[in-house]
């Protein structure tokens, strides 16, 4: 052992310990072993910083903007979710379903971009078909890294091993060389895997994969306490009305999560979403809020309304308020029960320059000029002249009233029967002001006339209540009693978990317009397809009848949604996201120009005409100029720490070939394998690349592997792409999930531990090896040439 070989052997071990104890990044170590190469005089400057040049490591980078291209473009992402589709609901079946389309895609793109973009759609099939997402995912990590194998373009390592080739002045690997033995290993591990590893993997809880933030949210938040299922029964009198129609949502203040019909579930839908018999309602709310209103059917229709409200318009007073321009109820929804509670008023109409409106006013926005037409005592009226909301008060008489409003047309009395559930309850309790519109003008107990009450009053056996709203919302309140409420909660979990639903939690913006202002003023469901769930204020949570609160600053916001709409709210200039979601735009327009540059590139290396780092330039740099994707997102898509940890590890290469260190090695290895012959020899070099994977990450080790390689199968004089499609092979680590990133990505979402790793990748390593000996000989003879 010479100087200059005890010196890179040094190196060597030092950058090892260094990546398998994690004490630096491993593109630091890189950068470092570069530099210490280059200062120690074992590679010249111009070697150490040649690794950036290398058609390697271009090949790379260009690879990384092609994978992203073909990302924003929706072209995997369709396949995916079609192929999902027909992978039905057998878990044998959706492990080869995944892994095939997996390793196919792979071949000619990034294995941790088919991993990452596959991710969600494995996990919301598996769910959906009551499988464990943790049953699935390794396959489909293991899948993409076999993918690799099919093309030159399908890893960094065979790009490596053959520059390596080329370096060494011998014939490189064509585009699909590596399919000989590539497309035998995926079909035989995706049987291996579906037929016996599944049985190994563990059966972790689905609720572990990716979602934890949402359910964090929910548990903090306590919405599983507000959250119900109603089933409308066949026939339901709410049957044919919109969700709005129905009351769910004005008048009982729910946030309707999801419908499902039949096999189907639509996520937050429209409050124009017609009900049909059978649908099944999740909702969020205060139940017994909604009890209380069931609890309206108990009320009788009595047939006296003209007589009493004579009574009651005896007894009081009306007046026509005009509205102030610059007043507090200026572009102001009109809210009965505050009204009522501010002004001791009750308001029977709103008049406008050929408009008159007597119901539906709770959704009325009043606007300068408009008229309040009021009944009350004589003394609130009094009061009104010290108020800035009215430019102009005109008392009216009961004719006059008559003869512009035709009242008579929107009233009706309710019995209160001794055995009614609102016995005894207040207005506040029982909304009586508020739902449905209804508006309570006056009171009738024992003869006498009662029209001046407080929320807090309670009703009595035999009230006769005189309503102003339409008779016909009496049949909502019908249906409402009809309504079957489910104790199975488990459908809105499964949203969460599935991934159908997230949360987010967000705060006003300190310059917001909407500070002090309603949430329904925000209008997210309108404008983002999401609705806010709950409010954190002062060190509590509101979750129901959130629309009429008012937005104060330091509010936390939850918010429920689909996850590309919450992303939408990263550009809201009135929300600060506090955990903001990030979906990539895809732009399906690009797709057939995404899928040409793809084939432009194949073909052109296919031909001849470039070489594949070239190819690969030209493809990447069309995607940009095609606007299939920014130069910003060129740049973003481009892991560069593996890039560096290529170009800065390559230099170590050429001084373990300059300083003798792979022909010292190589000599160790022949000393005891050699006897045996070529192939005992290349065994060897399989058993300890496949070993190195577990604890040195793939790039470096085929780096540190391609000189022993090619210095043994020049000593035993066989074809050096032999000894380098060992090496290519070997170096796709099943075993561990620490020396791959796309094994990686799928051990947190599944729950997977380094053991299980172990478990099913080990036996599928050892396939690998069997099968790739096998078929060596057979299309890359043990000999020279």
């Amino acid at each position: 052992m010479t100087f200059d070989i005890a010196l890179v052997l040094l190196i060597l071990l030092s950058a090892l310990v260094l990546f398998v104890t994690g004490w630096l990044r491993m593109d630091v170590v890189a950068l470092l072993v570069m530099c210490l190469l280059a200062l120690l005089g074992l590679v010249s400057p111009t070697e150490a910083v040649s690794g950036f040049s290398n058609p390697a490591v271009i090949t790379v980078w260009a690879m990384f903007i092609m994978s992203e291209g073909l990302t924003r473009a929706g072209i995997a992402d369709s396949i995916g979710r079609r192929v999902m589709r027909l992978s039905g609901s057998s878990e044998t079946q959706m492990i080869i379903v995944i892994m095939l389309v997996s390793g196919l895609l792979s071949a000619f793109m990034s294995n941790i971009g088919v991993v990452a973009l596959l991710l969600p759609v494995t996990v919301e099939a598996a769910r959906r078909c009551g499988i464990s997402p943790a049953k699935i995912l390794m396959p489909m990590a293991f899948g993409a890294m076999l993918g690799g194998l099919l093309t030159l373009i399908g890893t960094p390592p065979n790009l490596l091993v053959s520059m390596a080739l080329d370096n060494s002045g011998q014939p490189g690997f064509k585009l699909f060389d590596f399919a000989l033995i590539g497309l035998p290993v995926l079909l035989a591990c995706t049987l291996f895997m579906a037929i016996i590893g599944r049985h190994f993997l563990p059966a972790t809880d689905p609720d572990r994969a990716g979602m934890a933030g949402s359910h964090d949210l929910s548990e903090q938040y306590g919405l599983q306490e507000r959250i119900f299922a109603l089933r409308l029964p066949t026939p339901s009198l709410l049957a044919g009305r919109t969700l709005e129609e129905s009351g769910l949502i004005n008048t009982v203040g729910l946030m309707v999560i999801a419908l499902t019909r039949g096999k189907e579930t639509f996520t937050l839908p429209s409050r124009h979403t017609v009900l049909k018999a059978g649908d099944i309602v999740l909702a969020q709310g205060k139940l017994n809020r909604f009890e209380r209103l069931r609890s309206w059917n108990s009320l009788t229709i009595e047939r006296e309304a003209p007589l009493l409200h004579e009574k009651l318009l005896a007894a009081s007073c009306l007046a026509e308020l005009e509205v102030a321009a610059t007043g507090p109820l200026s572009n102001e929804q009109l809210e009965h029960h505050r009204f009522r509670e501010h002004y001791q008023l009750n308001v029977l109409a709103v008049k406008r320059p050929g408009q008159v409106l007597c119901t539906r006013l709770a959704d009325f926005t009043l606007a300068p000029g408009d008229k309040i037409l009021v009944q009350g005592s004589s003394d609130a009226l009094e009061e009104l002249q010290y108020q800035a909301a009215f430019s102009a008060i005109e008392r009216l008489s009961v004719d006059a009233v008559k003869k512009q409003y035709q009242l008579q047309e929107r009233l009706f009395v309710l019995g209160l029967p001794a055995d009614s559930p609102l016995v005894d309850s207040s207005f506040a309790e029982n909304r009586l002001g508020d739902a449905f519109d209804f508006r309570l003008l006056g009171l009738f107990r024992q003869g006498e006339i009662i029209q001046q009450f407080h929320s807090d009053d309670k009703l009595q056996a035999g009230d006769l209540l005189l309503i102003q709203g339409r008779e016909e919302d009496l049949d909502i309140l019908r249906g409402f009693k009809q309504l079957e409420r489910l104790d199975d909660m488990s459908p809105y979990l499964d949203l969460l978990a599935k991934g159908q639903l997230q949360l987010v939690e967000a705060t006003l913006h300190p310059r917001s317009k909407y500070l002090g202002q309603s949430v329904n003023a925000l209008q997210l469901d309108k404008r983002y397809k999401v609705e806010v769930s709950a409010i954190w204020r002062e060190g509590r949570a509101y979750r129901s009848a959130l629309g009429s609160m008012l937005l104060q600053a330091g509010d936390a916001l939850l918010i429920v949604g689909p996850k590309p709409q919450l992303a939408k709210l990263n550009d809201s200039e009135h929300l600060i996201v506090l955990n903001p979601v990030q979906v990539k735009p895809v732009n399906a327009s690009k797709a057939p120009l995404a899928a040409g540059l793809m084939a432009l590139m194949v073909l052109l290396t296919l031909t001849g005409v470039l070489p594949i780092y070239l190819s690969a330039i030209l493809a990447a740099t069309l995607m940009v100029a095609s606007r299939c994707l920014t130069m910003e997102q060129a740049y973003g898509a481009i892991d560069w720490r593996s890039i560096f940890l290529i170009a800065g590890m390559l230099p170590l290469g050429l001084a373990m070939q300059h300083s003798g260190t792979a022909a010292w090695l190589a000599q160790g290895v022949l000393s005891g394998l050699g006897q045996h012959g070529p192939l005992a020899v290349l065994a060897g070099l399989y058993l300890v690349t496949a070993l190195g994977t577990l604890i040195i990450p793939t790039v470096a080790l085929v780096l540190i592997m391609a000189p022993i390689g090619l210095m043994l199968s020049g000593v035993l004089g066989i074809n050096g792409q032999s000894a380098m499609i060992v090496v290519a092979v070997a170096a796709t680590s099943l075993a561990s999930p620490v020396s791959h990133a796309a094994n990686t990505l799928v051990m947190g979402p599944a729950g997977y531990r380094f053991v299980d790793y172990l478990k099913v990748g080990g036996p599928l390593s050892l396939l690998l090896f069997v099968i790739t000996m096998a078929l060596l000989p057979l299309f890359w003879p043990l000999s020279a040439g």
